[in-house]
């Protein structure tokens, strides 16, 4: 048997008594160290049974053959072949999403490797535990320019944790149990594999477990105590608090600590577009989502408050808006997993480094020793009386479609309150992503997946597939949007030939919604290229005419159920027929009017003083700036 010089076996160690410092050893079935003959091939399968993966989503091709054919003997790592490898990245982020596991994407060389390129940029911005494993030609030809070559980690280096070029079998399973680390701990993130497939064919010793060699990587996740006990301080003293929620708290699994915090100091909470479902939308703390869209009174009360509290947040543009008008009498109090990500785009008073759950888990006795000492802390009273004022005032709501038309918030609110409790969301990227979070609501962490920081088209139905195969026993909606729909709706094709019932609401307004409700706004109503069923713009209107394609055929030649709603007294009855369909996935065209536009709305480069609560309708406040 082979080993690296000087490196005693594994038989060894234990007898030794672990004299050899194993810096992490990762998790595996096998009770017993392990040392057996194999390929690279073999041993990567093994590698992956031994972290605990039971899915992967891919696609072969030359150079990841020998790892097909190996994943063929297995029989706990379920593959699932997309018909793009787009779709198998989002899918694995979909299932990473919705389970908290680390998902996994896997593609061959060259183009292959590339097509995960934007799954994987795009799991880097929501920080999203993802492994890609891709093959790449053999070692000899690395350099030469030869047939599917591509430097996959050059490529990706910007937006992944960490990448792996492995041109040895024998650093196989070291390389995967130290992505699987990588990908799942401190902020999440994706890590890339990349494989030669010389080394995936040639002769090796598959040895778990194994030691880990990452001497710079030591995400800090225990907060230091003189910032809690600061932060204790000034959230208890403040007068206008806000709670400001992002992913970051779903990550930790944090959600009931929070829920414990928010009610003990009875502060407002909004939650990001990526942290919805971290606090529940229902609960009457909660203030909506803040930012360009989001709900009128979350996005004035962050731009009134005196102090936030920031957990997991980053301070997104699309929350801030113009950066040095944003909260201009708030001293910050942020605490983030990622130390990159403090005083990033806001100057933190207060900056925390450390895991949420354990943020919370400390801060919640030093305000508790702070209410104890001062029977007048966290007295929020006045605040609450202006909170509610613009919560009357300024309500969600939407314009009415015109007479017998649908209208697109309808559609999807209705999906929310026909759904059971153990619905899933998968929002596409455009009107209806915002429309879904605004008139849905999110009681639970991980029922609200979508693409929030590289805004990815396309991420629907495979997110939807991945979450479905990871949550069987969820009711799983795709809500996309005609223009996204059409990017990847190929892989319903898998979810019809895997028995994926995922439901697909097709929010279909025959246009490029978001970006036409920019030409109207801020364009002159010039509408470039915006219109999707045809090449000219329709006399009537952009959702007339042909419809090209037709969804509901287009769902029955891939075997799914394919409907259409077109009118309101349609609606419910369509919503619970596809409820009622569980043998494959169910397609429903909903035909919306193409003016729909989403408000509240911040105006990109604006400030967040200038939200407009509809169109031409700014908030009055009635009271200067504190």
């Amino acid at each position: 048997m082979r080993r690296r010089p000087g490196s005693p076996s594994c038989h060894e160690r234990h007898q030794q008594g672990k004299t050899e410092p194993m810096t992490q050893i990762a998790e595996t079935p096998a009770p017993h160290c392990l040392e057996e003959p194999m390929t690279g091939a073999q041993s990567l399968v093994r590698s992956l049974e031994a972290v605990g993966v039971d899915t992967a989503f891919g696609i072969p091709g030359g150079a990841i053959t020998p790892a097909y054919d190996a994943l063929m003997d297995s029989t706990r790592v379920r593959h699932i072949l997309v018909r793009h490898e787009q779709g198998a990245g989002h899918a694995a982020t979909g299932y990473a999403q919705a389970t908290g596991k680390v998902g996994v994407c896997m593609a061959t060389s060259g183009p292959g490797a590339t097509n995960l390129v934007t799954p994987i940029a795009d799991a880097y911005m929501d920080s999203v535990p993802l492994v890609a494993i891709t093959g790449q030609v053999i070692s000899s030809a690395i350099g030469t320019d030869a047939f599917q070559e591509a430097d996959i980690c050059g490529i990706t280096m910007p937006v992944t944790k960490h990448s792996f070029l492995i041109t040895d079998p024998d650093d196989i399973p070291r390389a995967i149990s130290e992505a699987f680390h990588i990908a799942s701990t401190g902020r999440p993130g994706p890590v890339l594999v990349d494989i030669t497939k010389d080394a995936l064919q040639r002769a090796t010793v598959f040895r778990w477990p194994v030691e880990h060699r990452l001497p710079g990587y030591r995400p800090s996740a225990a907060p230091h105590a003189r910032q809690i006990r600061e932060a204790a301080r000034l959230l208890a003293r403040a007068e206008r608090p806000v709670l400001y929620v992002g992913g970051g708290v779903l990550k930790a699994q944090a959600t009931a600590e929070l829920k414990v915090l928010a009610e003990l100091t009875r502060a407002p909470v909004t939650t990001t577009l990526m942290g919805l479902g971290a606090f529940p939308d229902t609960h009457p703390q909660h203030l909506g989502m803040p930012g360009m869209h989001g709900t009128v009174t979350a996005v004035t009360a962050l731009q009134k408050a005196d102090v936030i509290l920031a957990l997991g947040a980053r301070f997104d543009d699309r929350v801030t808006g113009k950066p040095d008008s944003f909260a201009p009498h708030a001293t910050i109090v942020h605490a983030d997993i990622d130390p990159a990500e403090i005083g990033k785009n806001r100057a933190a008073d207060v900056p925390i480094v450390g895991d949420a759950r354990e943020v919370l888990a400390d801060l919640i006795p030093a305000i508790r020793e702070e209410c104890e000492r001062d029977g007048n802390a966290c007295d929020y009273t006045a605040w609450w009386e202006r909170l509610n004022t613009w919560r009357r005032t300024y309500p969600l709501g939407h314009e009415p479609a015109p007479a017998g038309a649908l209208a697109p918030q309808q559609v999807i609110q209705r999906i929310g309150q026909l759904s059971d409790g153990k619905t899933i969301i998968a929002a596409g990227v455009g009107q209806h992503q915002m429309w879904a979070a605004q008139f849905i609501d999110y009681d639970r962490p991980r029922s609200w997946l979508n693409s929030g920081g590289a805004g990815t088209m396309g991420y629907a139905v495979p997110a939807a597939m991945g979450a479905k195969i990871g949550k069987p026993e969820a009711t799983v909606w795709a809500i996309d949007g005609d223009g996204c729909f059409q990017m990847t709706n190929q892989e319903l094709v898998t979810c019809a030939l895997n028995k994926i019932p995922i439901k697909v609401a097709i929010i279909n307004n025959g246009v490029l919604g978001m970006v036409r409700q920019w030409q109207t706004l801020f364009y002159g109503q010039r509408y470039s290229n915006t219109v999707l069923h045809s090449g000219e713009t329709a006399t009537n209107g952009p959702n007339t005419g042909t419809r090209i394609p037709d969804f509901v055929k287009l769902a029955d030649a891939m075997g799914c159920h394919g409907l259409r709603c077109e009118t309101p007294d349609e609606l419910d009855a369509t919503i619970e027929k596809a409820m009622s369909l569980n043998d494959a996935p169910v397609v429903i065209d909903f035909i919306v009017h193409e003016d729909a536009m989403v408000w509240p709305m911040v105006a990109a480069g604006t400030s967040n003083d200038d939200i407009m609560a509809a169109r031409d309708v700014r908030p009055d406040f009635g009271d200067n700036e504190e």
